[in-house]
C-alpha cells in the first residue's frame, strides 16, 4: 500500500507523489486497500456494523443535518462513506484519462443507516472494487495526463493518475477509524 504521508505532511504535491505509478498499479493498489478493509474487519458480527463507538473527535463539517456534525460514525457508516469516496474519485479520473474536462463531482453514497449486516458491509466493499476495477478499463491506451484541474495551491495540480490515488488517500485516512471501532465494538461484545 502506499504510504501517504508525504502527502498529509505537506512535503509533496500529488502531481510528483503519483509520478511513477501506472494504470496498473492502480488496480493493485485497489485491491491492496481492499483487502486490507476486510482484513481489519475479520471476525466481525452484525451487531458491530451498528455499534456506535466513542469519538470525542467525531466533526464532519459536510453533514446533511446539523444534528450530524459530531455524529460518531459506524462501521457500516465509514464503510459506506469510503466507498462511495473511492467510487468517485475514480469516476472523476476515468473522465479525466478520456480528455473530458473537470466539471465538479460525481457521488452517490448509500444511505448508511441502511448498512447493518456484515454480509452488506462485505457486499458493498466487493461491489466498489468491481466498480472501481471497472472504471480503469474505461481509460484509453494513451491517457490524457495532461488533462488536469487545480482544487487548490497546496494540493497542485490533479489529472486522472492523482485523482485516483485521492480515493485511496481518502479511504487511507479512515483505516485508523475503523480499526478503533472494530476494537471497540469487539471489546464491548467481549464484556458481555
Amino acid at each position: 500500500m502506499l504510504d501517504f504521508t508525504p502527502l498529509r505532511k505537506g512535503e509533496m504535491k500529488i502531481a510528483e507523489f503519483v509520478k511513477e505509478l501506472s494504470v496498473e498499479d492502480l488496480a493493485t493498489l485497489t485491491n491492496e486497500m481492499v483487502d486490507r478493509v476486510f482484513e481489519l474487519i475479520k471476525g466481525c458480527q452484525d451487531e458491530d456494523v451498528i455499534f456506535v463507538p466513542s469519538d470525542p473527535d467525531a466533526y464532519d463539517p459536510f453533514a446533511e443535518n446539523e444534528s450530524d456534525v459530531d455524529l460518531a460514525w459506524t462501521l457500516g457508516h465509514v464503510i459506506v462513506h469510503t466507498t462511495a469516496s473511492s467510487e468517485e474519485s475514480a469516476a472523476l479520473a476515468a473522465e479525466l484519462a478520456r480528455g473530458v474536462e473537470y466539471h465538479g463531482r460525481s457521488r452517490s453514497e448509500l444511505f448508511w443507516k441502511d448498512v447493518k449486516t456484515m454480509d452488506q458491509c462485505r457486499q458493498r466493499l466487493e461491489e466498489s472494487r468491481r466498480m472501481r476495477l471497472a472504471s480503469l478499463q474505461m481509460w484509453p491506451d494513451e491517457p490524457f495526463l495532461e488533462n488536469a484541474y487545480e482544487p487548490s495551491a497546496q494540493i497542485g495540480e490533479v489529472n486522472a493518475i492523482s485523482s485516483f490515488v485521492f480515493g485511496l488517500k481518502h479511504e487511507d485516512d479512515h483505516l485508523d477509524q475503523i480499526e478503533e471501532i472494530v476494537r471497540q465494538a469487539k471489546s464491548v461484545r467481549t464484556q458481555r
